[in-house]
């Protein structure tokens, strides 16, 4: 066990695996809190209609990929943006397994988890786990993503949306008269053409 891989995480962007005889899947999760430091153990809390929760119930096992500052947001799409029960997520892939025999991504991580459940609680829409960890690793010195990083660098800004002007423009200098009449009278105070030579901002 690699004790730098060891320590008190909270909230960033992590890669969950579980495997269950021969199914295996991965989502995106958020959070995973150590709890105990002898033997460590970790608490983690996964959405009920996850099917990678389906998984952790079945095999007991799972792994958690501490994604680094290289993350794309392709990674992000692939395992938190479509379901394990449509797509065979690690099939396409060469993953790495863990000492459960769990896959988990060498890429864009700076570390890994290998959890096996000591006990779980239902709790209406998600499932809390605690388990004790087998294994654990660092991958890189890169540093992991935290919420405020992923903001910030990896998820996409929302396209900033001008608001429409309302309004008329002159087709001889560019004027550009603001309202939702023109005046029929208005004499463009440019090029001192009248309304005729104006049209309404498209």
């Amino acid at each position: 066990m690699d004790n730098k891989a060891l320590f008190n995480l909270t909230y960033g962007v992590f890669v969950l695996s579980a495997k269950a005889g021969d199914k295996v899947n991965g989502c995106i999760t958020n959070t995973c809190i150590q709890v105990a430091n002898s033997p460590t153990r970790v608490a983690i809390s996964v959405l009920n209609t996850n099917y990678t929760c389906d998984l952790i119930k079945e095999g007991g096992v799972f792994c958690l990929t501490l994604l680094d500052q290289t993350c794309t947001m392709d990674t992000i799409r692939y395992f938190g943006y479509q379901s394990g029960r449509d797509v065979d997520k690690f099939g396409q892939m060469r993953p790495r397994f863990d000492a459960n025999g769990v896959p988990y991504l060498g890429w864009q991580s700076c570390g890994y988890l290998s959890c096996r459940v000591v006990s779980s609680q239902d709790l209406g829409s998600h499932t809390l786990f605690i388990a004790e960890v087998t294994e654990a690793a660092a991958l890189s010195s890169e540093s992991s993503v935290t919420y405020d990083y992923y903001f910030a660098h990896i998820k996409p800004k929302p396209a900033v949306t001008q608001e429409k002007k309302k309004g008329f423009v002159c087709k001889i200098c560019g004027y550009v008269y603001e309202g939702d009449t023109l005046p029929p009278d208005f004499i463009c105070p440019l090029c001192k053409h009248g309304a005729d030579d104006f049209e309404p901002i498209s």
